[in-house]
């Protein structure tokens, strides 16, 4: 999911907590945050303000799931799915 992406970090959620994952985000140069499952033997800390971005994105992906043709994913090409996505986000921000 990583391959070839770029950013300063990679928010997750605690069930992605692995240290393969966290050797991908490594690999590209980016900082992992992501609170420490509770199995974890050693703790990794986090940086807890911008972990709590991580709601503001799942929030957003429920209200797009809302739209149907989002949440069973229609559309088969990718440009088609962008653009609705555009608009969808659109129509969530006006109201």
């Amino acid at each position: 999911m990583l391959e070839g992406q770029t950013a300063g970090a990679a928010i997750a959620d605690k069930a992605d907590d692995s240290n393969g994952f966290r050797e991908q985000i490594a690999g590209m140069k980016a900082g992992a945050v992501m609170a420490s499952k509770r199995n974890r033997k050693v703790f990794i800390t986090h940086d807890r303000v911008l972990y709590k971005h991580r709601n503001r994105i799942e929030r957003c992906f429920n209200r797009l799931k809302h739209f149907r043709r989002f949440a069973t994913r229609y559309d088969r090409r990718t440009i088609h799915f962008t653009g609705f996505v555009h608009l969808a986000s659109a129509m969530i921000w006006i109201t």
